[in-house]
């Protein structure tokens, strides 16, 4: 048997844990610059908030409703994550993070030793709320498929009360006719309207598709997951994820850039973001993409790009940075005010297999990237920087609404008073 544990409106839910003043009433979190709300929990829904909607249309309902706004607090969220991804870690013998708010684990290996499962996956909601204070949901089935379902059935369904254990085929028929084929994981918004011409509405009629027909009409993923809906395996989690192809960094403004220098600076940052992950992945970079833009809803829409080629690979953040610096004058207009900047690594390839001739040797050294790596990764982001990102960056990502970290920065651990 599989579990999938996932938190209720995590990024909400990770605001209110130090505000319990503000449980049970309306709360959203925006996305970056404050640009839409990305997360809502149910009272903000109630009063007519909009998921995913711009917030400069929906500012006047949260303040007519007293709808608490929140702006993304991505060290709080990661922090928050990791703590109930380690609570979650001591029920099960193996574990799969599948996102920040999501885990598998599998039970194969203890479920003789359990002696109530669905005991244990309470004991699991309650003791991640006794020590992250995050509400989740837990659902079990034989495959990833069915256990994904029965954690939807957990947080949609008031009878199941947060917990869903799918171990008999009445049930499984049960839940497969509740949930819509929209809500089956792997169909998406096409497939559904595909198999919709087909009358096929609920995940209990695609389990009824024959599997080679299934295969024959859409794809093996099709096949597979029709075969996991009937109780059959064919998907496992991969701890090894394959390296990405290409590797962006790219953001828009909190604050438009005008200035030359601040142009560099910003393409810098990102220059030094991109090649950190590429470094992350064993990976070196032989294109890299710089471009920048301001807004395409301004009067006279403008967009520069400048693609630079490396004779040798690298995963360097100074070469990168000097690379960005040597194209800013093809980059840069006086009078644009830009909007959104970035950079984007290209033709990635692995470090181990990279080959280099007796005229082109790499200029960087390894051992250098990695201790900049080390005293971030022990520090904090940009706690050793390349001087080229600037000191002083007026153009970061606006949180206007943004709470304190209350878990990672030492000036905002709130005091108890007893």
């Amino acid at each position: 048997m599989f579990g999938l544990i996932d938190a209720d409106s995590f990024y909400v839910n990770c605001q209110l844990v130090f505000r319990p003043d503000l449980r049970g009433k309306p709360a959203i979190v925006l996305s970056n610059n404050d640009g839409c709300c990305v997360a809502a929990n149910r009272a903000a829904k109630a009063v007519g908030v909009k998921k995913f909607g711009p917030y400069f249309e929906q500012q006047h309902l949260c303040r007519r409703h007293h709808v608490q706004v929140f702006s993304s607090n991505y060290e709080l969220f990661a922090d928050l994550s990791s703590k109930m991804m380690q609570v979650i870690g001591r029920f099960a013998p193996e574990q799969y993070v599948y996102s920040i708010d999501e885990s598998f684990v599998s039970f194969q290996k203890c479920q003789a030793a359990i002696p109530n499962l669905w005991l244990h996956c309470r004991a699991i909601r309650r003791a991640v709320w006794r020590e992250c204070r995050l509400p989740v949901c837990v659902g079990v089935g034989e495959t990833l498929t069915l256990a994904k379902l029965a954690n939807h059935a957990a947080k949609q369904l008031v009878q199941y009360q947060g917990v869903c254990v799918i171990d008999n085929d009445a049930l499984r028929i049960e839940i497969l006719k509740l949930m819509p084929v929209d809500e089956v994981w792997g169909i998406g918004r096409k497939l559904t309207a595909k198999l919709g011409l087909l009358g096929i509405n609920t995940a209990f009629d695609l389990a009824q598709l024959a599997p080679k027909m299934a295969r024959q009409l859409f794809s093996i993923e099709v096949e597979r997951t029709v075969r996991e809906l009937n109780g059959q395996i064919c998907k496992t989690w991969d701890e090894t994820k394959a390296d990405k192809q290409q590797i962006f960094s790219t953001r828009s403004l909190g604050e438009r850039i005008t200035t030359r220098d601040h142009l560099q600076q910003a393409l810098a940052k990102h220059a030094a973001i991109a090649a950190a992950k590429a470094r992350e992945q064993g990976s070196l970079c032989k294109t890299m993409v710089v471009f920048a833009a301001n807004s395409p809803h301004d009067p006279q829409p403008v967009y520069f790009k400048k693609v630079v080629q490396f004779v040798c690979a690298t995963d360097d953040s100074r070469e990168l940075c000097a690379a960005v610096s040597r194209e800013l004058s093809n980059l840069y207009r006086p009078g644009v005010r830009y909007y959104r900047v970035g950079v984007g690594l290209l033709e990635l390839c692995r470090k181990t297999l990279q080959q280099y001739d007796l005229f082109n040797m790499p200029k960087s050294d390894p051992k250098l990237m990695q201790v900049f790596d080390e005293i971030n990764q022990r520090y904090g982001r940009d706690a050793l920087f390349i001087a080229a990102q600037g000191s002083d960056q007026h153009w970061v990502m606006r949180r206007e609404f943004l709470s304190p970290q209350y878990t990672t920065r030492w000036s905002d651990i709130p005091t108890v008073k007893a």
